[in-house]
């Protein structure tokens, strides 16, 4: 085998170790994603913040369960929020769960 081969096959064999890391990460994103009160929740906040009230009345959920759902979310650093005065705003905070929900957003939503 020639230097160019040995290179060739060095950048074509993948790193098993960065690969079973990405799958861990993409594995927990989609288990945080599982749940269909947090998929229509993300599904509103792909087009842009969103205070609690507008996400309930956009998407049907109530209290509690709205704020357990967000709460999630947000241990999970997929959103993030901001207080103005007595409101406060949510707002997709990963890119990763941002292009995923693009996609899904296109397809179901």
């Amino acid at each position: 085998m020639n230097r160019t081969s040995e290179a060739v096959l060095t950048t074509l064999t993948p790193d098993f170790e960065q690969l079973k890391e990405n799958g861990i990460q993409a594995s927990q994103l989609l288990k945080s994603l599982a749940n269909p009160d947090r998929l229509m929740l993300l599904c509103q906040l792909v087009q842009g913040e969103a205070c609690v009230s507008e996400l309930e009345t956009l998407t049907g959920i109530t209290q509690p369960s709205l704020s357990q759902q967000l709460g999630i979310l947000r241990d999970k650093g997929l959103v993030t929020t901001r207080r103005e005065g007595r409101l406060i705003y949510y707002s997709i905070d990963s890119d990763d769960a941002l292009a995923v929900m693009q996609v899904l957003y296109e397809q179901f939503c």
